[in-house]
C-alpha cells in the first residue's frame, strides 16, 4: 500500500511539473521579467501536560517538536503566472507519529482578467464561522498537529476559477485524497484506543486514487458575503471502527481501523457586517451510505471600537453548534459539537507588534463538559513571533469522547523565526 501511495503522488507531481514546464517554456521570451523570493518559518514548540496521560503509553508532561516550513515562491510574465512550493516538516521529541512532512503546496498559477487556472498541491480554506469549519471540505485535516482540526495537508487539485458579475464560480478535480493523521501510543490529544495508520479501507473500488469533483459559488452582496457548493468525493471524515490482532503471546491488540466512504455534501455560508455586528452562519447536508445529516454552526461577533480611549478593539463572540446525528461514538460517527455553545472574545491591541489575544469556553450543553482556551500572540524584533496557547478540557463522563482528553490539559509556547 505505502508504495502505491509513492507511485501515486509521484505520478501527480509529474503531471503538475509537466504543465508547468509547458507553461514556462511559452513564457521563455519573458524570461527576463521572471522573479523569485524565499520566506517561511521555523518555530520551537514545547507543551506542558498538567497531568499525567489516561493512558498508560501516553508521554508524561512535557512535549517538545521542531518544525520548518520554508515557501518558494516564483512569478514571471508580468505576475500572471506563478509557482509556489511550501513543503512542511515537524520532528517531535516523543511522538513518532508526530514526527511527519507534507507538501503543503506546490502550485502552478496562471490568472487572467477573468478567470484562473490553478494545478498542484494545494489548501484551499472556507469557512466564516471562529469555533468549527462545517464547510471547509477540501483538504484533509491535520490531525497529529492538533486536535482543533485547524491544520491542512496539501491537496492536489486541479481548480478554474470564473470571475462573474454574479459571483465567482470555482471548480475543482481533485484526483485523490489524503488520510488523517492521528497520533500514536505515545501520543496525547487521541483516542483511548490508538488509530492504525496501515489499516485502512475505502468504498470506492479506486481507493485512494478515487477523482473528486466539486463546485463552488461565491459572491457579495452589500452587506453579505454568500457562499454555496457541492461536494461529490471521497469523506475526509473517517469512520473508526475496532480492530483485534492476537500476537503469539496469545495477547489481543486493539486498534482502531479507517474506513473512508464516498459523500455528496452540500454546503452555504454566510456573513454579515451591519456596522459593529459581524454575524456568521454555515450549514451542510451530507450523504452517504451508511448515514445523512445536518448540521449547522451560527453566531455573531459585536465589535467595541477603541476601548477605554486607546488603539485596541475588542470583539463578544457567541457560537452555537448542532449536528443531527447525535453524539460520537466508536462505529458511529457522530460529533463532538452536537450540541454546543461557544463563548469568547477577542482583543487586538492593533501595536507595532500585532499583539492578539482570543479567549474561548464551549459548554456541551448535554453534557457536564466543557473546554477552555486561550491563543495569544505578539511579534519582537523583526523577525519573532512568539504564541501562547493554553486549553483546559473536562468531562466527567466516561461516555462522552472528550473524557479522553480529560486530563490533556497544556500549556504551549511556541517561538518562529520568519525569514
Amino acid at each position: 500500500m505505502l508504495i502505491n501511495k509513492i507511485k501515486y503522488k509521484f505520478a501527480t507531481l509529474v503531471l503538475c511539473l509537466s504543465s508547468l514546464s509547458l507553461q514556462m517554456s511559452s513564457a521563455s521570451e519573458v524570461a527576463s521579467d521572471v522573479e523569485f523570493e524565499v520566506s517561511g518559518n521555523i518555530a520551537l514548540e514545547q507543551r506542558y501536560f498538567f497531568k499525567e496521560g489516561l493512558y498508560t503509553q501516553q508521554l508524561n508532561h512535557y512535549q517538545a517538536s521542531v518544525s520548518v516550513e520554508p515557501e518558494f515562491y516564483w512569478q514571471w510574465n508580468d505576475g500572471n503566472d506563478s509557482v509556489i512550493f511550501t513543503p512542511f516538516y515537524r520532528l517531535d521529541a516523543q511522538d513518532n507519529n508526530r514526527s511527519h512532512g507534507d507538501i503543503r503546496e506546490l502550485a502552478y498559477i496562471h490568472a487572467r482578467d477573468d478567470w484562473e487556472l490553478r494545478v498542484g498541491f494545494r489548501k484551499e480554506f472556507w469557512g466564516v464561522t471562529e469555533f468549527q469549519h462545517l464547510v471547509d471540505v477540501i483538504n484533509q485535516t491535520d490531525g497529529v498537529e492538533d486536535f482543533d482540526g485547524e491544520d491542512k495537508l496539501g491537496q492536489q487539485m486541479i481548480n478554474l476559477s470564473l470571475v462573474k458579475e454574479w459571483g465567482i464560480v470555482d471548480v475543482f478535480v481533485l484526483p485523490g485524497s489524503r488520510e488523517r493523521t492521528f497520533a500514536g501510543n505515545e501520543g496525547r490529544l487521541r483516542t483511548p484506543i490508538v488509530v492504525d495508520e496501515n489499516n485502512v479501507s475505502y468504498e470506492s473500488s479506486a481507493g485512494q486514487q478515487h477523482v473528486d469533483f466539486a463546485v463552488r459559488w461565491a459572491h457579495s452582496l452589500g452587506d453579505f458575503d454568500l457562499g454555496a457548493y457541492w461536494f461529490h468525493g471521497t469523506n475526509r471524515d473517517p469512520y473508526l471502527t475496532t480492530s483485534t490482532e492476537t500476537r503469539v503471546t496469545s495477547l489481543t491488540r486493539y486498534s482502531l481501523k479507517q474506513h473512508y466512504s464516498q459523500m455528496d455534501q452540500l454546503g452555504i455560508d454566510v456573513q454579515a457586517t451591519l456596522g459593529d455586528w459581524l454575524w456568521k452562519f454555515e450549514s451542510i447536508y451530507r450523504d452517504t451510505s451508511l448515514e445523512d445529516f445536518w448540521a449547522t454552526q451560527a453566531g455573531f461577533e459585536y465589535t467595541f471600537i477603541g476601548i477605554f480611549d486607546t488603539n485596541s478593539d475588542l470583539g463578544l463572540l457567541i457560537e452555537h453548534s448542532w449536528d443531527s446525528r447525535g453524539e460520537v461514538e466508536l462505529g458511529k460517527q457522530g460529533s463532538l459539537l452536537q450540541n454546543d455553545l461557544f463563548l469568547g472574545a477577542r482583543l487586538a491591541l492593533n501595536d507595532m507588534q500585532s499583539s492578539e489575544l482570543l479567549m474561548g469556553i464551549s459548554s456541551d450543553l448535554d453534557h457536564n463538559a466543557f473546554s477552555f482556551l486561550i491563543e495569544a500572540s505578539s511579534r519582537f524584533g523583526d523577525n519573532f513571533t512568539v504564541s501562547f496557547d493554553l486549553r483546559l478540557l473536562q468531562s466527567n463522563d466516561p461516555s462522552d469522547l472528550l473524557y479522553s482528553l480529560s486530563r490533556d490539559d497544556h500549556a504551549q509556547l511556541s517561538v518562529a523565526y520568519y525569514f
